[in-house]
Order: C-alpha cells, then sequence, then structure tokens
C-alpha cells in the first residue's frame, strides 16, 4: 500500500504541471477510446457479414457426398471384367433418400435449434428471348423461413404464398432483372433433363448474398420432387441451425457418428469467410494495440522530463531518508493516476464514438446503419491494456528516480 505522504508528492507533481498531465490522460482516452471503436466496428463488420453469408448457408449442412476419392484398381488379369465408375459422382447425384428418417432423429436432438430439407437442381429460368442458368431450389416454405429468415428479405409479395400451390416461385431480384421479371408475372423454369414449367412470381427478394439474387429461385418442394420424379422422403441437403453459430463445428462432430452422410459445419464449407474475420479482428488488434503503445511512450516521455525536473527534489527526499522504494511509489502512482483517469475517461468517449457510428445510415441488405457491436469483454481489455502500457511507461522513469545518489544531484 502506498504512504498518505508518498500519495501527497505524487499529486503535488502532478498539478504542478497540470498541461503535461492533462497531455497524458489524453494520450491514454484516445488509445482507449480507438481501441473500443476499432474492435466495435470491426466486429460488427464481420458479425454482419457472417450473418448475410446465413441466408444462403445454414449452420451445419448435411448432404450426400463421399469424404476421399476411392480409387479403382483394374485387376492384372485380363479375362476379368471390371466395371469402372466415380464413386463420388454417383453418390452424390443421388442425394439423400431417407430424408424423413434423419429429420425425425434430428428433432429430438435438443442441440438443435431449426431444421429444414431442400431438392436442389441446375436449370434455366427464361422469359421470351431471356435465359439464364441457375439453381431450382425445392424448399420447405416455413422450414426455410426458421432456418434462413427469408421473410426479411421481402421486397415484393409475401413469402407464404409459396406454398399455397405447386406453380408459384420465388426469385432473386438480380435474376428477376435480368430476364425482366415483375411480380404476378410467368416464368419458365427448365430443368437440365428438359423438363418445363410455367411457374407464378409470387415474390422477390434481396439478400445481399449474388448467389441467391443473381441466380436462384425457390418452389415447393412438392414441385421440385415432381421435376425430378423423386419421392416425398428424397432431399438433396438437410440444412440446420443451432443457438449459437459458433459452436456449429463442435455440434456437426457429434452429428456425425449417428449420420451416413456428409455433416458439414459453416465453417469447414466456408473457410475463406472464417479467415477474412479473423484477418480483420487481427488487423483491427493490431492498430488499436499500436495506438496505445504510442500513448505510452508519451507518457513515458512526460514522466521522464518530471523525472529531470524533479531530480532535485528527489535528492532532497532520499536525503531526508525516503528509499528507492518510495521514489518508485511516488512515480508510479502518478503513471496509474494518468492511467485511471485516461481509462475511464477514454472508455466513455470509445462507447460515445461507437454509439454515434452505429446511428450512421447505411443501407445495405438487411442493415440501415453501419454495424457496430458492444462486447463488454472489449471495454474491459482496453480498460486494462491502457492502465499495464500507463505503469509500464511510468516505471522506467520511476526506476531512473530511485537510482538518483542525492549526493552527486546535492553537489552538482
Amino acid at each position: 500500500m502506498i504512504s498518505q505522504t508518498n500519495l501527497k508528492i505524487a499529486l503535488a507533481h502532478l498539478t504542478s504541471r497540470k498541461k503535461q498531465a492533462i497531455v497524458a490522460v489524453l494520450s491514454v482516452t484516445f488509445g482507449v477510446s480507438m481501441y473500443i471503436f476499432m474492435n466495435g466496428f470491426m466486429g460488427g463488420v464481420n458479425q454482419a457479414q457472417t450473418e448475410m453469408s446465413f441466408s444462403a448457408i445454414a449452420h451445419i449442412r448435411i448432404y450426400n457426398d463421399v469424404d476421399a476419392i476411392v480409387p479403382t484398381l483394374l485387376p492384372d488379369d485380363e479375362n476379368t471384367l471390371t466395371n469402372v465408375r466415380n464413386a463420388k459422382a454417383i453418390q452424390y447425384t443421388e442425394g439423400i433418400k431417407n430424408a424423413d428418417k434423419i429429420i425425425n432423429e434430428l428433432k429430438a436432438n435438443s442441440q438443435l435449434a431449426s431444421i429444414t430439407s431442400q431438392v436442389n437442381l441446375s436449370g434455366t429460368f427464361r422469359n421470351a428471348s431471356a435465359k439464364i442458368s441457375g439453381i431450382i431450389s425445392g424448399i420447405e416454405v416455413e422450414n426455410e423461413d426458421r432456418v434462413f429468415k427469408m421473410k426479411q428479405y421481402v421486397i415484393k409479395g409475401n413469402w407464404n404464398e409459396l406454398g399455397h400451390s405447386n406453380n408459384n416461385i420465388i426469385l432473386g431480384i438480380g435474376l428477376a432483372k435480368k430476364i425482366g421479371i415483375n411480380l404476378n408475372d410467368i416464368v419458365s423454369v427448365t430443368t437440365t433433363d428438359n423438363i418445363s414449367k410455367n411457374f407464378k412470381v409470387v415474390c422477390i427478394i434481396e439478400t445481399g448474398s449474388p448467389n441467391i439474387d443473381d441466380s436462384k429461385g425457390f418452389i415447393n418442394k412438392s414441385a421440385a420432387l415432381q421435376l425430378l420424379s423423386k419421392n416425398r422422403s428424397y432431399a438433396t441437403d438437410i440444412q440446420v441451425n443451432i443457438p449459437d453459430y459458433n459452436n456449429a463445428a463442435k455440434v456437426a462432430k457429434s452429428l456425425r457418428a449417428g449420420i451416413p452422410y456428409k455433416v458439414d459445419s459453416w465453417q469447414e464449407s466456408n473457410s475463406q469467410l472464417v479467415a477474412a474475420n479473423a484477418l480483420r479482428g487481427i488487423i483491427a488488434m493490431a492498430v488499436s494495440l499500436t495506438i496505445i503503445i504510442v500513448a505510452g511512450f508519451g507518457i513515458y516521455n512526460i514522466m521522464n522530463m518530471t523525472v529531470n525536473e524533479k531530480i532535485k527534489e528527489i535528492a532532497i527526499l532520499k536525503a531526508m531518508g525516503f528509499g528507492g522504494n518510495d521514489v518508485i511509489q511516488i512515480f508510479l502512482t502518478q503513471a496509474i493516476i494518468i492511467g485511471l483517469f485516461g481509462g475511464i475517461s477514454g472508455t466513455v468517449l470509445g462507447f460515445g464514438i461507437a454509439t454515434i457510428v452505429s446511428l450512421i445510415p447505411f443501407e445495405m441488405a438487411t442493415m440501415d446503419s453501419l454495424p457496430m457491436i458492444f462486447n463488454t469483454i472489449d471495454y474491459i481489455s482496453a480498460f486494462a491494456f491502457g492502465i499495464i502500457v500507463t505503469v509500464i511507461a511510468g516505471y522506467l522513469p520511476a526506476k531512473k528516480a530511485a537510482e538518483v545518489d542525492p549526493v552527486e544531484i546535492i553537489r552538482g
């Protein structure tokens, strides 16, 4: 514990050079506030991009695939008839034949929040002479909305209309514009097997994802099954959401033991998105820490100047019986007071800046303002880093002051 005498001396030093003290406090304030703002903004950007990606991908995807290409070895015996085939391609095109059974098992799992099945196939969308290749996605209307929150992307029409008829279709805004289609128009859909059917456009959506907006149409799952001539238990994909998407990899791993199909978490199938988020986080951390460290150099210079200016007073104090630890206490106390005031004001300023930025209009997909997150850990970390850097910056001059020889200073 610091003694009352040392505390009074530390306060006297600070108040005797108010401008220097204010500059030091402002340095910490700026560093802490920028740390909070940068991490909050980059975290908001990462969260917004990830959530926008979830308009096209679920937290966990189950589909028919093989983990590795199985090599086919030809026997040396020329009299043996060998059937050579690509197991990977054949298994994928067969899809999931027992989707209903798997979905019922998944519904009993308390780790899962929502489940839907899809029948996805390639095809073309035609309106008069305009023709665009894309993906036809047969969906369960209500379950699809539970997993992907599709209703929030509707810009024209009604999402629920899709479930009222097998002749209805929902198009992405980009696809609709490319073929000149509007609400209530008729679009012709042709599969790769040359099966064609006309659909009425009952809804147009805009997700912000080019994979959906520019090349995807949604029809009722039963209509897609008819186009493929498959039974009602067939699906190409089972999409699953969980309460916390950060735990997707762990949950996917636990599901693999009981499911005879490929089970991928969104992190595994979107490694570029995960890497980009991590990179932005590292950049934000590096920039904000650099600002705090620069502020620490400023405090070091101020404390070093204070030691040089107070060198005679330090010599007198040591001649009066103050030890080296007392001198360190005096200057460290000054640094801690600067850090505390700077940390508190920086936290408040950082919150204020983050709040103002979060109110700036910015329209993209479902966003109407700039993305910003308010994580308590960011505020605690910023305050802690501000104190740590300030203490380190104050300790070095304090150690120098503690080694002062009072006899030499007084003689000089």
